[in-house]
């Protein structure tokens, strides 16, 4: 495994981690306030999660190219960012 590969990895780990914490964070306020545009932030910073994860994994274990990984990644970002502004958007006009 070249040091580029390993550098992937090593930042989807943190990526994991971050994402994970932010997610389960994010949960726990929507179970305390009960206010559901935090649950909708919670799962766009879910989604993004999961599609950096699941990116790295294709790649490190399926075989996929690197260019349809990122290509995988960058949806999933997509759709976890217009998640989150659908969210900062329920709260203003809520």
């Amino acid at each position: 495994m070249n040091g580029i590969i390993m550098a992937i990895a090593a930042v989807k780990a943190v990526i994991l981690i971050l994402g994970s914490g932010i997610t389960y964070i994010a949960f726990k306020a929507y179970r305390r306030s009960n206010d559901p545009s935090i649950g909708v932030l919670g799962i766009g910073f879910g989604v993004i999660t999961v599609g950096a994860f699941l990116s790295g994994v294709a790649n490190q274990f399926y075989s996929v190219t690197l260019e349809t990984g990122v290509l995988f990644n960058s949806v999933f970002v997509a759709i976890g960012l217009a998640v989150i502004l659908y969210s900062l958007y329920m709260q203003r006009h809520s």
